[in-house]
């Protein structure tokens, strides 16, 4: 299972959301960001990377298969200085129902942890 865990950043999708690690799938292992090492660590300092793919401990990972694109510095995500745009490499509205997911505790009712990703923008525009 792929797992990813939330920064906090000004995204209006992670509102609330910060040091959750949550599991994500994965449509294949394309796509990831190409940008160096010196320019990810820019963007952490600026706090625009919301979502970074982490290992079974919650830890940021460069390492297949916990990160499936072997994107540097395991950044999924990126977001703009407002927040009102990010761009990510998962695929949350994959898993935003308790069903969607292969394995899910019982707590998960209808909706898994992911739906608070979509109240947020729904949220954001009212």
């Amino acid at each position: 299972v792929v797992q990813t865990r939330i920064h906090k950043t000004p995204s209006i999708f992670f509102k609330d959301m910060t040091d959750s690690v949550l599991p994500i799938p994965v449509a294949h292992g394309e796509g990831r960001i190409s940008i160096s090492q010196e320019e990810a660590k820019l963007l952490f300092k600026r706090n625009l990377i919301p979502v970074v793919y982490s290992d079974d401990l919650g830890l940021t990972t460069e390492k297949y298969p916990f990160n499936p694109n072997g994107s540097c510095e395991g950044v999924a995500g990126v977001t703009n200085e407002s927040g009102t745009v990010t761009i990510m490499m998962t695929h949350p509205e994959r898993s935003f129902l308790s069903l969607q997911n292969s394995w899910r505790p019982k707590e998960w009712l209808k909706y898994g942890p992911w739906i608070k990703f979509f109240s947020n923008a729904r949220e954001f525009i009212d």
